[in-house]
């Protein structure tokens, strides 16, 4: 991933929503300037989710998503439904797409009602405006046309207004630190890590870090002794990759701050609080759970891959338990969780906080605790309240 590239999960997502031969399609290809969806008078043109990273001013760094029609029928159109149903999940701002003509239908006040259940704050937006006199301005209705342009720059600009009422300002570390601080980042080069770059939370960690006018040094496990020495003075923080926290955690002195790439990221996406009494669960765990390991991103899994196989080796080690694993990644994770004693997730740096929250809640909402790669790993350690301690009071 280039240094310039803002990732999946750091950029606003906005759906557009509506029934079949609204107009959806022809109206992202507006708004985006692009050829980007397949547009067509045949009704259920778009039959799977259409996803572009792109820079859309003046809102910056988005994730536009075309959705297929709401109002789509039979089998197929089941599914298609479904899937733009778990569209919502990660949708930050959704653009109700209405043909002018119509009107707002049972279907549009249907998706109108999800919007509210689920907080995301909507525009609705009166397409083919090209074929009718009425014009619609209001704080979330406008009147637009996908084929003359007509008010497709202030869509843009509502769009943008409602993100910045949504504004996050939320650190990964740069709040817990001071101009001048040094912080030792720890991250193992192995088998499973990117050749020839850095992870996403580590790259991500270092710019707020440098943002917050301190000064960051990497090292690898087996070097941090050394580095700890060389250094004029103790480190503020130390923070490593989750798999290596015994070993790290023997090498820095008590007095000096510890936590994780993983800790910081649960932090970041806000759920720390939840994380930590998910992995206060593990201890109530019996012979024959099933515990659910979801990562957001998806990759080739390896020999050692830690959700895989090394999560599921430490789990069974700590609690001498067996255990059904079930394994998910991307964006296939279950509406259905009363089925799991646990859910572990990664830390969810490919996914936006919509989506992390949206997960979280439908844990909570089933009474099935939810943790994170980095918290396991550090109640596995043994070390959770030290991992927790530099960032408890912050989240």
């Amino acid at each position: 991933m280039s240094l310039n590239n803002t990732p999946t999960g750091e950029r606003i997502h906005i759906g557009f929503f509506g029934r079949r031969n609204a107009g959806k399609s022809s109206l992202v290809n507006a708004v985006t300037g692009q050829e980007l969806s397949v547009v067509s008078d045949v009704k259920g043109t778009t039959t799977d989710p259409v996803y572009k990273a792109m820079e859309l001013l003046p809102l910056g760094a988005v994730e536009i998503i075309d959705t297929p029609g709401y109002d789509d029928e039979g089998m197929l159109g089941e599914l298609r439904v479904k899937k733009t149903r778990q569209i919502l999940a990660k949708t930050d701002i959704a653009v109700l797409v209405v043909d002018i003509s119509a009107g707002m239908g049972d279907c549009e006040n249907e998706l109108v009602q999800l919007f509210k259940d689920r907080e995301i704050p909507c525009i609705i937006a009166y397409n083919k405006g090209d074929l009718s006199d009425r014009d619609i301005n209001s704080d979330n209705e406008i009147t637009v046309s996908a084929i003359n342009k007509k008010n497709i720059h202030e869509l843009k600009e509502k769009i943008a207004s409602l993100a910045e009422k949504m504004g996050n300002d939320r650190r990964i570390i740069g709040d817990l630190l001071n101009a001048g601080d040094m912080v030792v980042l720890v991250t193992p080069i192995d088998e499973s890590a990117p050749k020839g770059r850095m992870i996403l939370p580590q790259v991500q960690t270092l710019r707020d870090i440098l943002d917050a006018d301190a000064m960051a040094v990497f090292s690898k496990p087996e070097q941090l002794a050394e580095t700890l020495e060389k250094l004029s003075a103790p480190p503020k923080m130390v923070v490593t990759d989750s798999q290596v926290f015994g070993r790290v955690n023997k090498i820095v002195p008590e007095s000096v701050p510890l936590t994780s790439f993983s800790i910081l990221m649960a932090r970041y996406k806000g759920f720390l609080d939840t994380a930590v009494n998910g992995a206060a669960a593990i201890d109530s765990l019996k012979d024959g759970d099933k515990i659910l390991i979801s990562e957001g991103c998806t990759h080739h899994r390896q020999c050692g891959d830690i959700g895989s196989v090394k999560l599921p080796n430490m789990l069974k080690k700590y609690t001498g338990k067996n255990f059904e694993i079930v394994l998910t990644s991307g964006r296939d994770f279950p509406e259905d969780l009363t089925e799991y004693a646990l859910v572990i997730h990664c830390g969810g740096c490919m996914l936006n906080e919509k989506e992390v929250a949206y997960r979280r809640k439908l844990a909570e909402m089933q009474d099935v605790p939810f943790t994170n790669y980095g918290t396991a790993l550090a109640k596995f350690s043994g070390i959770l309240e030290r991992s927790i301690a530099p960032i408890k009071n912050y989240e």
